[in-house]
């Protein structure tokens, strides 16, 4: 079977023997608070097959003998050189076992339920990205082994609350939904978490770096699931009910909207084009393209409207490289960027001004696979693939019955094909169809 969009409400239930979990809990300088964890790790009806103390430079790092129980917990270190949870994940989840990776902080206690709730639908289907309810309460009067649910409870963060009932536990997920996941209470299947490069170490400092894997898993097609039932204990506020001057921590909140806008394209986090370093949109010109041709095609991907785009070169021209230095690039795109942008742009010819904007809007408003531009004699000038569809193709596995990927497809024609010219404005000339996501493990 086959899923559109984030249709994770058609899954079919797994039915197999239960998934290996592991489990990494990030952890700087909180003893009691970890040892209220690991406690109820211990305790859970789907038993973990390891637990991974990620510590992030600690001076005293914890003694894994101390947390010992039935499930087995190690301890793995790094140097106090900031806020650096998005490496101290990473170290953990290398070091521990299980085909599921769930992520937790510190000061936050699963209820016993957790982690069978939150690896249900990853365990039916490996590309989901599930996020469990973090709840808040007052934790400094339990010991390990209490009840989180009983100690004096504090407010949820209204955001989260709002923002999972407004997308139905992120079954309407789009846009900037992505949001809603926090790294808290976070699960997602190892062969993902890989696919997808893991936390992105440049995040130095607090938050983001959940966002941005979020981000990522959204934009190569994987599957955005709330799992409410997956309830977690923060112990305290959340950051809107902390002190103010809390947000000096690690560059505090304004640090963290200031690095996803350097690493994440997506319009709805970036207040202008920034296609240096990261681009929103990848456009590679025609190899068989040469000379003059090809500084016109060039040069047409540049005049974009949309102007969040970066080319590349067929290569082997000196002259180009000389012309377009420090906006376009000779040599191949590196993963980073493949995964970051939302679409690739494939150039024969010479494109209006106006076209990647208006194919940009096709492909994201209707989830297509693909969006094919046509010229006024309906040849292909052009054609944007989304990276969202790219990501579900790349990971679909038809040997084991999974439905093969299906690209939707629209084609952008000139209003008038008899006597437009190229740059004319354009308009929807098919019946669009979205993307499915293989359903299967």
């Amino acid at each position: 079977m086959s899923v559109p969009g984030n249709r994770w409400d058609l899954l079919a239930p797994h039915t197999g023997p239960p998934p290996l979990v592991g489990v990494v809990v990030c952890h700087y300088r909180q003893p009691a608070q970890l040892a209220r964890t690991v406690a109820a790790l211990q305790g859970q009806t789907l038993p973990p097959v390891s637990v991974v103390v990620a510590d992030d430079g600690s001076p005293e790092p914890p003694d894994p003998a101390a947390l010992a129980g039935p499930v087995p917990v190690r301890v793995v270190t790094q140097d106090d050189r900031g806020f650096r949870a998005a490496a101290a994940r990473n170290r953990g989840a290398a070091r521990a076992d299980g085909e599921i990776l769930v992520f937790l902080d510190a000061d936050t206690v699963p209820g016993p339920g957790f982690l069978a709730a939150i690896t249900a639908r990853i365990a039916a289907c490996p590309d989901v990205l599930a996020v469990g309810r973090r709840r808040h309460a007052d934790l400094s009067g339990t010991a390990p082994g209490d009840d989180p649910a009983a100690a004096p409870q504090l407010p949820d963060p209204a955001w989260l609350a709002d923002g999972y009932r407004r997308t139905r536990d992120l079954l309407d997920a789009s846009g900037t939904d992505w949001q809603l996941v926090i790294s808290a209470v976070l699960a997602l299947h190892r062969g993902l978490f890989d696919d997808l490069g893991g936390f992105d170490e440049r995040y130095v400092g607090y938050g983001g770096e959940d966002w941005d894997l979020a981000y990522r898993a959204w934009n190569n097609g994987a599957l955005l699931v709330h799992e409410p039932a997956a309830v977690a204990w923060h112990d305290g506020p959340d950051w809107g009910g902390r002190p103010a001057d809390h947000d000096t921590v690690g560059g505090g909140k304004d640090g963290e909207r200031i690095r996803i806008a350097a690493l994440v394209p997506d319009p709805g986090v970036r207040g202008a084009p920034l296609p240096g370093a990261v681009p929103d949109v990848l456009a590679t010109v025609d190899a068989d393209a040469r000379g003059w041709e090809l500084v016109e095609i060039v040069d047409a991907v540049l005049n974009q409207t949309h102007r969040d785009v970066r080319v590349r070169l067929p290569g082997g021209d000196p002259r180009l490289d000389e012309l377009y230095r420090g906006v376009a690039d000779p040599g191949p795109w590196s993963p980073d960027r493949l995964r970051r942008a939302r679409a690739r742009l494939h150039v024969h010819a010479p494109l209006p001004p106006d076209v990647l904007a208006r194919a940009m809007d096709l492909l994201t408003g209707h989830d297509l696979g693909r969006v094919e531009i046509a010229g006024p004699d309906r040849r292909t000038l052009a054609a944007l693939v989304s990276t969202r569809a790219a990501g579900r193709a790349r990971r679909g596995r038809v040997d084991d019955a999974v439905a093969q990927h299906r690209e939707g497809v629209a084609t952008l024609l000139p209003r008038n094909v008899a006597r437009a010219a190229a740059r004319d404005a354009v308009r929807v000339a098919v019946a669009l169809r979205r993307p499915d996501r293989p359903a299967g493990p």
